[in-house]
């Protein structure tokens, strides 16, 4: 597969700007992702070759929300169809980047980029127009909970970009919507600045439908004594891929990761995540969950990487997986590199199945074998879901998941 090949038969991209210009240089010397490379060998190359099935297709870009009425005390963008934010509050401002600073800052990133650890970040950026590029300067307290959403129509390709700079002593709530329609493709990159004393709850739900594929890219970097919370949740894809990348600028942050992804049918959804830490006193405590039932497959690898000028870090990985098929398939592995010698690390992983005691138990009191499942299921799910911050009464997503498997 020929990616510069599919982009240009697919008219992905009209008219290229500058920075699509500097991306697509880079993928024409390195078109494919490296099959070796440890991030992408596990990667199913028949799913991952049918995200560059569709074309762009701007046509009736309006579609369905799946909350509620989009209540007063939720500020909610849509990226593509928001073409203008400027709101100021006595409080707080949340304030579009323009243009320039925005190309400014993406071409340094790109001009920083492992070609193949950042590629979908560089396929984003080639993909991705101008309209669907959104860049957002966040300041002030009080801030009311924001949504951010990215979609993808039925037969279309999608590329959407956000930037964010949370700037000294702000506390943000923020949840990004990853949605894609029956057959389709959606590339998602993600970049967020927390400057001191700052405080990010991120949120992160990624569904998709029958057929659809998800390239979904987070890139995070903290300044001291900040606080990054991330909770995300990815399902429903045919093809998914979750890459993770914070970075500790200068020690003396926390950050707080937990997330989860289910598979069924033939699906197969991965995260990747990697973690550095640049200085001292760095804080890290991250969970991820898998499941996997039928014949899917679910991923997970993860890496911490201790420099010897992160002494006092304390750092912590733990990788728990549910098989509920014989036919499933998940893959795992947490990592450590630590050159510091003062650190307080640790990693693990476990894979198991449902458990025939608690099930047992329940269906000598009368519980049907599908209700004990679910009781189960349930209590896996309610640590991530309960660290995503989105409120229950607008979108119960335990129900959701619940009524999924």
């Amino acid at each position: 597969m020929e990616i510069i090949e599919r982009i240009k038969t697919n008219k992905l991209i009209d008219n290229p700007t500058d920075i699509q210009k500097i991306c697509l240089n880079k993928l024409q010397s390195n078109p494919l992702p490296n099959p070796k490379s440890e991030l992408w060998r596990l990667s199913n190359k028949s799913k991952f070759s049918n995200f560059f099935e569709y074309s762009a297709n701007e046509k009736n870009p309006n579609f369905d929300i799946p909350y509620h009425s989009n209540p007063k005390d939720i500020i909610r963008i849509v990226i593509g169809l928001d073409s203008q934010i400027l709101l100021k509050k006595e409080n707080y401002s949340i304030q579009q980047l323009n243009r320039d600073k925005l190309d400014k800052y993406i071409k340094q990133k790109i001009s920083c980029f492992d070609q193949n650890e950042h590629w979908s970040d560089l396929l984003n950026l080639c993909l991705s127009s101008e309209k669907n590029i959104l860049g957002l300067k966040i300041k002030g307290s009080k801030i009311p909970p924001i949504e951010i959403f990215s979609h993808a129509l039925s037969n279309s390709l999608k590329a959407k970009t956000l930037v964010i700079f949370v700037e000294k002593d702000c506390d943000v709530k923020l949840l990004q919507v990853n949605l894609g329609k029956e057959n389709s493709s959606l590339s998602q990159s993600t970049f967020f600045c927390l400057e001191e004393n700052s405080s990010v709850n991120h949120g992160i739900v990624s569904y998709g439908e029958r057929k659809s594929h998800l390239l979904n890219s987070l890139n995070v970097i903290q300044q001291k004594n900040s606080e990054y919370n991330l909770g995300s949740l990815h399902f429903k894809f045919n093809y998914a891929r979750f890459e993770i990348r914070i970075k500790q600028s200068a020690g003396n942050a926390k950050t707080n990761i937990k997330g989860m992804q289910i598979t069924k049918n033939n699906e197969q959804i991965s995260t990747y995540t990697k973690i550095n830490f640049n200085g001292p006193n760095g804080f890290l405590d991250q969970i991820n969950k898998s499941i996997a039932n039928d014949k899917s497959h679910a991923i997970f690898e993860g890496l911490i990487i201790v420099p010897k000028i992160a002494q006092k870090t304390d750092a912590s990985q733990l990788s728990r997986n549910l098989l509920l098929s014989n036919f499933a398939q998940i893959d795992t592995k947490p990592q450590l590199e630590i050159i510091a010698d003062d650190v307080k690390c640790k990693h693990g992983a476990t894979i198991s199945q449902l458990n025939e005691e608690e099930l047992f138990y329940m269906r000598t009191r009368g519980i049907t074998l599908t209700e004990a499942s679910k009781l189960q299921l349930s209590s896996f799910f309610q640590e991530i879901i309960s660290f995503i911050p989105i409120s229950k009464d607008r979108w119960d997503l335990l129900d959701k998941l619940l009524n999924e498997n």
